[in-house]
């Protein structure tokens, strides 16, 4: 069983009826991928996931209609619920009523109230969950680090960055006699989320982890990048709660919680692997999960096409990442060989960090290959 696997000491968070971290089994979240807005929809999403097993599922909250939506959600379902909050960190006394856990990423504290320090506005999300009896969650994800702190590291090192500001605001919250949150540290490379959580663990065993490797893409891969991270993590006692994510369809996203339980019980078995060395000669498609934001569900069915496209380069060192909203591509595809982010009508192809241009859904693929076959000629 699950509860079987032997974990490190952290301190007990609970997130409605679900308590993580103390010795408790590790909890298996999902998020939705509907429209927050279509009520009905995102409701019949939230019961799917719960009815697979989700112990919390996660809703996005973008604006104040996605707001009013979430309180009518909240009275449709028994489901311990989580909302993540994006650039506006004000909606969170909009949305706190209604949901258990709140997650904000400091990365993007700075897109409202600019002048404002950052140190202010977490102790608002504080005053916040603490009326509202919410948990919180610190999620650091590598596209969209605190800028001041990767100002402080070298180009090429993109784990510093997301410690320092992990452990800057654990640091804070404890100051401010709030220790009900856990921290994410996420990177859509397993080798990196590995390595950050096991350096975050070190010098925070206190602090509950919520473990996942961000764009994981599409199954099997994707499940296999997110097996790699926990059997090697969870296997050294560190992790809490987990989010398989799967660039899947709608009425697919219970698979998350399925893949989640599977890899656990296989941990718990003993079933894992001894070493590990994923990708570093071959193609690596990288793929944000199917949530909320995605701005056209054509990105779903993209990916699918990227990854049959791009086989005859499958024996070549090149990463590419398929993202599906603005939140996700413009940071999350500066890193990978070749990224395409997905507006409502166009995808935004870049190479790298260089923007090559936009283009509709339907001419796409032949300018990912031309790109592609040049990127193969220069290093043949």
């Amino acid at each position: 069983m699950v509860q079987e696997i032997k974990r490190n000491p952290t301190r007990t968070v609970r997130i409605g009826r679900t308590t993580i971290g103390g010795g408790n089994p590790i909890a298996v979240q999902s998020m939705t991928a509907t429209h927050t807005q279509d009520v009905a929809a995102t409701t019949a999403q939230v019961q799917a996931l719960h009815a697979a097993g989700a112990d919390v599922v996660r809703i996005a909250v973008d604006n104040r209609a996605d707001a009013e939506a979430l309180a009518a959600i909240r009275g449709g379902t028994e489901a311990n619920l989580s909302v993540d909050l994006q650039e506006n960190y004000r909606m969170a006394e909009l949305v706190a009523p209604h949901v258990d856990k709140i997650r904000y990423n400091p990365g993007h504290l700075y897109h409202h109230e600019r002048e404002k320090p950052w140190q202010d506005k977490v102790r608002y999300l504080v005053d916040v969950a603490v009326q509202h009896d919410c948990a919180m969650r610190v999620g650091v994800n590598c596209g969209s680090v605190d800028p001041a702190k990767k100002d402080l590291f070298a180009a090429d090192d993109s784990l510093g960055p997301m410690l320092a500001s992990a452990l800057e605001h654990c640091e804070l919250l404890d100051q401010l006699g709030f220790q009900r949150y856990c921290v994410s540290l996420k990177d859509s490379d397993p080798r990196h989320v590995i390595e950050v959580n096991r350096r975050f663990a070190e010098q925070r065993p206190d602090v509950p982890l919520h473990l996942g490797v961000t764009e994981a893409g599409l199954p099997p891969d994707g499940i296999i990048k997110t097996r790699i991270a926990f059997e090697q993590l969870i296997s050294r006692g560190i992790g809490d709660t987990v989010r398989v994510s799967l660039t899947v369809p709608n009425s697919r996203k219970p698979e998350e919680i399925q893949a989640g339980r599977q890899i656990l019980a296989d941990i718990a078995a003993g079933r894992v692997r001894s070493v590990v060395d994923f990708g570093t000669d071959t193609l690596n498609i990288i793929a944000c999960p199917s949530c909320s934001r995605v701005e056209n569900e054509a990105f779903i069915e993209l990916a699918g096409q990227v990854k049959e496209m791009t086989r005859y380069a499958q024996a070549h060192a090149i990463t590419i990442a398929v993202m599906g909203c603005r939140v996700n591509g413009p940071g999350e595809t500066d890193d990978a060989d070749l990224g395409l982010w997905c507006g409502p009508n166009f995808v935004n192809l870049k190479r790298g960090p260089e923007s090559i241009g936009a283009f509709p859904y339907d001419e796409i693929l032949g300018k990912l290959k031309q790109e592609l076959d040049r990127i193969i000629e220069q290093k043949s």
